[in-house]
């Protein structure tokens, strides 16, 4: 099983690995600022429902990563900026509905449905074509054959790092949300704040 390979690697490397994850993990990137842009947005909640989409995302690029699909798109880069666009579309159109969104308190409106937030989390992460290109980067680096078979360690892996990502870019989402609640006087430049991180990630997106 998947958790026996695992168990096999020595606990150091295993350690490092974690350590390594988390320091990624909390340097601030697309998903920590898609996520604190709707904390910001729509207060604590949403914050860590669209934490929990990007998590969801990355499960996404984990399964193309250990399959290897991702070693296929490395081979036809027309596909990687297919989706890199796509990704940077969607970016603009939640930019544009952030601007122009009704300048109320989070306290004040009702609260968005959880399952749309949660979808834009996954597909601002699914239509980024970078991750899937970090994870054969980085996961095949603590692996080894006498572990057991590579994909299962691959997956195993993965599965760590998302997990340990997942709360880091939730708990990010969460404080940006009650700074957010805290500033609701000034919701309409909170929301026009957002707009601008999303439109900032999608020229990010294109442009790197």
């Amino acid at each position: 099983m998947i958790w026996d390979t695992i168990a096999n690697i020595p606990l150091a490397s295993l350690l490092t690995f974690i350590g390594g994850g988390l320091l990624l993990n909390l340097a601030p990137g697309q998903d920590v600022m898609f996520a604190t842009a709707c904390g910001i947005k729509g207060g604590p909640r949403a914050g860590a429902l669209a934490g929990l989409g990007v998590g969801l995302g990355v499960l996404f690029h984990l399964t193309l990563a250990t399959v290897g699909l991702g070693a296929i798109a490395g081979r036809h880069p027309e596909v990687l900026t297919a989706v890199k666009y796509m990704g940077a579309a969607y970016l603009l159109l939640l930019a544009w509905q952030s601007w122009n969104a009704a300048p109320h308190a989070p306290a004040t409106r009702a609260p968005e449905n959880a399952w749309r937030i949660v979808r834009r989390g996954a597909l601002s992460n699914i239509l980024n074509p970078k991750p899937v290109l970090f994870l054969l980067a980085f996961l095949p680096q603590f692996t080894r054959v006498e572990y057991g078979p590579v994909w299962q360690q691959i997956l195993g892996l993965g599965l760590i790092f998302t997990f340990t990502g997942t709360l880091i870019t939730m708990a990010y989402g969460i404080v940006a949300g009650f700074l957010g609640m805290r500033l609701s006087r000034h919701m309409g430049m909170l929301n026009r704040i957002s707009a601008v991180i999303f439109a900032g990630l999608a020229v990010r997106l294109v442009v790197k």
